[in-house]
């Protein structure tokens, strides 16, 4: 049998974790061969609640998990992990403005990535969640100088799945049928799905689905838009969505990919579109071997670099309301 990987997750005993952390354990996300240890992090008013999800998960009796770690210690949560996934923040609050929210979660993500830097394996992955999660991905990067900017990233994957699920509906199609749909810019309403390079059954979009007006107008604002969606209706916020897009992510990191890409947020330095460097922005990636890339060579319409130029904006004004953090 493999030896055990060390996965550290925090906000365990909230919505997203406790959809999550059942397919970390059961084989689903990094193979059914591979063991792992789940090591889960939550705020001291949570433990008791945490201790109930980790007896539900030792009543699973899943042969794959190997230990659980529980505690609010994050020096204890963070060690030797293998993957960090990201996953408790500090929701909006009534009236609050975005700018708010980055500055009321700043302090979780930089005790998060000094912790990361002096405690986690030298071979970590850290994927963050909690929203605002591409400038929590900046902070936290920026407070571990010792892990290299390539193990971070923010998940877009979720929006990637509902870009596909609403293009999947529009053609009247299975989502296995839609394949290369690409996010970009910021995890936010400004967020571009992109459509132009998308395709279904292995047509252009654009040819399936000859309706220029709803793709850059319902389709791309039902994307952008879903999240609120789900509070309008739930109540609360999408969790079991978000877990399941943890999983693909992952799933799309520890095999390669063959014949499409998967979106995430990543530290946008050196990019082949030229967009600014210094933040995280979602790219369409390749997993080849051991290392991602960016898939290079798309060709960019007026209209796209329209909308991701606004996402950047967006972007580069949350980097300046944290930049007395940014090392």
């Amino acid at each position: 049998m493999k030896e055990p990987i060390r996965v550290a997750i925090t906000g365990g005993a909230g919505q997203i974790g406790y959809s999550l952390l059942f397919r970390l354990a059961n084989g689903e996300t990094f193979g059914v061969d591979q063991p792992v240890i789940l090591q889960i992090l939550e705020i001291p008013q949570a433990v008791e609640a945490l201790r109930g999800v980790v007896m539900e998960l030792r009543d699973c009796a899943y042969p794959l998990l190997q230990d659980i770690i529980a505690s609010d210690d994050e020096k204890v949560v963070f060690n030797d992990a293998n993957w960090a996934i990201l996953v408790g923040g500090k929701p909006r609050g009534p009236g609050m403005e975005r700018a708010d929210v980055i500055r009321d979660n700043a302090p979780i993500f930089v005790a998060q990535g000094k912790a990361i830097n002096d405690y986690a394996a030298d071979d970590i992955r850290v994927l963050v969640v909690a929203n605002p999660c591409n400038t929590n991905a900046l902070i936290a990067m920026n407070s571990a100088p010792d892990v290299p900017a390539d193990r971070w990233m923010a998940m877009t994957r979720l929006d990637q799945n509902r870009a596909v699920a609403q293009l999947a509906d529009k053609a009247g199609v299975q989502p296995a049928a839609v394949s290369h749909m690409a996010i970009w810019g910021n995890h936010s309403p400004t967020m571009l799905p992109d459509f132009e390079h998308a395709q279904i059954g292995g047509q252009p979009v654009t040819s399936v689905i000859d309706d220029r007006a709803w793709l850059e107008g319902d389709f791309v604002e039902k994307v952008q838009q879903r999240g609120k969606e789900v509070i309008d209706a739930r109540g609360k916020s999408s969790a079991a969505s978000a877990a399941n897009a943890v999983v693909d992510h992952i799933r799309s990191m520890v095999q390669p990919t063959e014949g499409t890409w998967f979106s995430a947020a990543i530290y946008a330095d050196g990019n082949p579109y030229g967009l600014p460097g210094g933040l995280f922005s979602s790219f369409p990636l390749r997993m080849m071997g051991s290392g991602y890339e960016v898939v290079s060579g798309l060709e960019l319409s007026d209209y796209a670099r329209r909308k991701i130029g606004t996402s950047i904006e967006e972007l580069q004004e949350e980097r300046e309301a944290v930049a007395d953090l940014l090392k």
